[in-house]
């Protein structure tokens, strides 16, 4: 089904620009556009040398949000598809008065593009859509093909963090994640019932922990290149 385009979506995507990155490649091909590139210059964004951490599918912005604020000392760059579903999340982000948090909109695919080599410290992967259907694991944000992409941007200690609540999703990250070069750690199989101290909640996450379903966690990195 598709979503309907919010009310006065273009206004208050203007009202919100100021936190929005723009695409500068026009080239819409996937295949051809990842030839072409346009890095950020994060310095110039932020005004600092800060580390940057990206999560892809901000979703309503609740995470990323509650992130920035308890790590004022990192940068944040979120990325969504749609026009339609980001300007919530600017919008909240505005609301709290965040200067460490920007938005994208932007298919992962197209990451290479626009993040220099080595720059992203960590990258968070949360509730990604499960795509159980067949033929659609290449789309799967823990697909090798997205690992590869992953392990071009990430820095030489940088991590993956993933949740889901979706038990075959993470057998599935948890495989290619390790037939593809990453270590894993802190995994569990029930997060809410673990010892882990620091987690923040996205939206889909509150839902499924009032329906008492486990979230299931992991962090990944690369060992030949971890300090």
């Amino acid at each position: 089904m598709r979503m309907r385009r919010k009310h006065n979506l273009d206004e208050r995507l203007e009202d919100v620009g100021d936190l929005i990155i723009e695409r500068t490649i026009s080239d819409l091909n996937m295949k051809t556009s990842v030839a072409k590139k346009d890095y950020i210059d994060f310095k110039k964004v932020f005004g600092n040398d800060n580390a940057v951490e990206l999560e892809i599918g901000c979703g309503k912005g609740r995470f990323i949000t509650d992130l920035a604020k308890r790590k004022p000392e990192v940068n944040f760059i979120a990325i969504e598809m749609l026009s339609n579903v980001i300007v919530e999340a600017c919008e909240r982000v505005k609301k709290e008065g965040l200067k460490n948090v920007r938005f994208m909109i932007l298919r992962a695919e197209c990451l290479q593009s626009y993040f220099p080599p080595h720059s992203v410290s960590r990258i968070h992967i949360n509730f990604p859509t499960p795509l159980p259907q067949k033929g659609y694991e290449k789309q799967r944000l823990t697909n090798r093909k997205f690992l590869q992409i992953y392990k071009d941007i990430l820095t030489q200690d940088g991590e993956i963090y993933h949740k889901t609540d979706n038990k075959t999703m993470f057998e599935y990250s948890i495989c290619e994640l390790s037939q593809n070069g990453f270590a894993l750690k802190n995994l569990t199989l029930d997060l809410h019932r673990s010892d882990f101290k620091s987690n923040i909640m996205t939206e889909h996450e509150v839902k499924y922990t009032d329906m008492d379903m486990p979230i299931y966690r992991l962090e990944a990195y690369l060992p030949e290149n971890h300090i």
